[in-house]
């Protein structure tokens, strides 16, 4: 039986609040000592003081949850009590509750010298009070260990609204390769001061890839690169190793009050290639943004603001329309997968929850970019020739401090609205995006601008198949003008006769399952598709456009024929892959985790004159990462 099943609730309570109260007079009693064990200058033994006075704390806390515990049983044994014993038992048992969810979804953090209290202690005494300013703590409560409302970004805001509002799918794991891919951070570094915590989190990683064509984009796969029998790269064999796409990020986070938080983070790696890089000695790959924003969350409001560079909104989610949640496949290729709707621009994004969490609604006015094939015409720098002789333009080569790679002429950002749906039993989005292609068509001492309207629709899905453990994902959009939001990077448009935009029919897809055998391994396989449709003219016995019949493919087949029998635009690249993560060591500072994936990839291009030209790259790819404090 246990040894306090014969104390009612009310005399449970009185130990409790007595084994606070002497907590607080051991430490009021001991800060003069230390103090003036201070002023004698010795540090050492003051600082190891406090730490004693934080591990009794600490055992404290765990005390009050076996206490609980007792209560528990006892209640199961006896039927439970009536009246204001089983009220203030209640409160008790949901004060505990409050300490074993924080202990849970937050590491233990250093807390500030001179802290007559910890935060757990001060809820505790304030009677489940939420504290404001920097230094409030959201408080949770409940007998299902449910955090309350208001605590819905107060500590890792993606944690705690998955548990709100569980879709069975979860949060993104943050040790799967998924996650560093979806900027996914670590736990706090040990760097503190005043109210707002750090986090650092990143992956590193050292990839080799080989792959049956030579290749020179690295574990980037830029898909329309893979070369045609024509070349001679493609009857040749590829290695190559690099640690380029090693990740670094950063998180700063400070709760406003009970109701509100305010997040920065930075993400960035040495994916670009500088003029001075070479592959001969030093490899010394540019450092580079992938991600730094902004963020707002109001839990009263259910409201959400994110202003800065990150994820398009367009991107797949897990749960809700949360930045770090992007559903993005667990891949080593840093392009990830053909198909796979992403981007990463600059943006405003605006978003309200409904239903406890569960319905989403989000608005986003996002960076717009055309990009344009002018195959057949000839482009100087973006300055376009026209059959009449006009001139469209329709970019412009950066300068100063942009690259010299062309930046397209846009009147208008892209609009993207998405709706979110987090039932008991998956995840599910659709959504839309609006996009503006511009150019000016001029001649000499006249001309007028020229705004065609482009966009489309779609939407994704997570299905877990067995909660936890099996996923089934999949997504897709489609439209018109939005070629650049799918991984192959396919065009948003070609030019018409008059030199107006002509926005490109496409279409995207990908479909994958994701398997979690045991919590060390990962296994996944994916499909993915994009296509390209087709926008062409003759004029004067020349032929303009996209996928234009009239195009000569007639020496695709023949090794080192002349470039100009062999156009070749692309119409659609497939890839299949599978690949699997084996975490193989987790310490207090951080998991090392091994993977290998195996791809196949299929490029086809619009029928020509000599007939519609295919070719094939496949690969293997390898990969070790250190996820720091995760």
């Amino acid at each position: 039986m246990s040894p306090f099943s014969a104390l009612s609730p009310s005399m449970v309570v009185r130990i409790k609040a007595g084994l606070f109260a002497g907590t607080v007079i051991a430490t009021g009693s001991l800060l003069p000592h230390m103090a003036h064990t201070a002023r004698a200058a010795d540090l050492d033994a003051l600082e190891e003081q406090i730490a004693h006075i934080q591990a009794e704390q600490r055992a404290l806390q765990k005390a009050l949850v076996s206490v609980q515990q007792q209560i528990a049983a006892h209640r199961a044994t006896h039927g439970g009590e009536q009246g204001s014993g089983h009220h203030l038992g209640h409160n008790a048992t949901s004060t505990l509750h409050a300490v074993r969810d924080d202990a849970e979804l937050e590491e233990p953090r250093e807390e500030e010298p001179g802290l007559a209290m910890p935060a757990h202690a001060h809820a505790m005494a304030m009677n489940h009070h939420h504290a404001t300013g920097p230094d409030a703590q959201p408080i949770f409560s409940g007998v299902h260990d449910a955090p309350d409302v208001e605590s819905v970004v107060g500590h890792r805001a993606e944690d705690v609204v998955a548990r709100l509002a569980d879709n069975n799918v979860g949060a993104h794991g943050r040790e799967t390769g998924g996650a560093p891919a979806a900027g996914g951070r670590g736990a706090p570094c040990g760097v503190r001061r005043g109210a707002g915590p750090r986090f650092l989190g990143g992956v590193r990683g050292a990839p080799p890839g080989g792959g049956n064509r030579h290749t020179a984009t690295g574990t980037f796969n830029y898909w329309q690169d893979i070369p045609y029998r024509n070349e001679s790269r493609y009857h040749t064999d590829n290695f190559e190793g690099s640690a380029r796409y090693s990740r670094l990020s950063l998180m700063a986070r400070g709760n406003v009050d009970a109701h509100s938080t305010i997040s920065g983070f930075f993400e960035m790696d040495f994916g670009a290639g500088a003029a001075t890089t070479d592959a001969y000695e030093s490899n010394s790959y540019a450092f580079r943004m992938r991600q730094a924003y902004l963020a707002y969350d109001n839990s009263d409001l259910d409201f959400h603001f994110l202003a800065g560079q990150a994820w398009s909104m367009l991107t797949p989610g897990r749960i809700g329309i949360t930045p770090r949640q992007e559903s993005l496949p667990e891949t080593i290729e840093s392009s990830m997968l053909a198909g796979q709707t992403w981007a990463r621009q600059l943006q405003f994004r605006f978003v309200k929850d409904f239903l406890q969490h569960r319905l989403w609604a989000g608005l986003s006015i996002e960076n717009s970019a055309t990009l344009y094939d002018t195959t057949g015409f000839t482009d100087n720098s973006g300055a376009v020739t026209l059959p009449n002789g006009k001139v469209a333009t329709i970019s412009t080569n950066g300068t100063g401090l942009t690259n010299p790679a062309p930046f397209s002429n846009e009147i208008a950002p892209d609009v993207i609205g998405k709706i979110a749906w987090d039932p008991h039993w998956g995840h599910y989005e659709v959504e839309g995006i609006l996009h503006f292609p511009h150019d000016r068509v001029a001649t000499l001492g006249s001309g007028h601008n020229n705004t065609s309207i482009a966009g489309g629709g779609g939407g994704s899905m997570i299905l877990p198949v067995v909660p936890h453990k099996v996923e089934l994902r999949m997504a897709g959009l489609a439209g018109v003008g939005i070629g650049r939001y799918g991984s192959v990077l396919l065009p948003d448009a070609t030019l018409n006769a008059q030199g107006e935009p002509a926005p490109l029919p496409s279409i995207q897809a990908t479909g994958g399952i994701v398997a979690h055998p045991n919590p060390l391994l990962d296994v996944y396989g994916f499909f993915g598709y994009q296509a390209a449709g087709r926008r062409y003219f003759s004029a004067g016995g020349s032929a303009y456009g996209y996928g234009n019949p009239a195009y000569n493919n007639a020496g695709c087949a023949i090794e080192l024929s002349d470039a100009s029998t062999c156009t070749g635009n692309t119409r659609s690249v497939m890839e299949a892959t599978a690949g699997a993560w084996y975490r193989f060591f987790k310490g207090h500072y951080g998991t090392m985790e091994a993977g290998v994936q195996l791809a196949y990839s299929r490029r086809s291009a619009w029928t020509g004159q000599g007939g519609a030209p295919d070719t094939s790259l496949s690969e293997v790819f390898m990969d070790f990462r250190y996820l720091p404090f995760q």
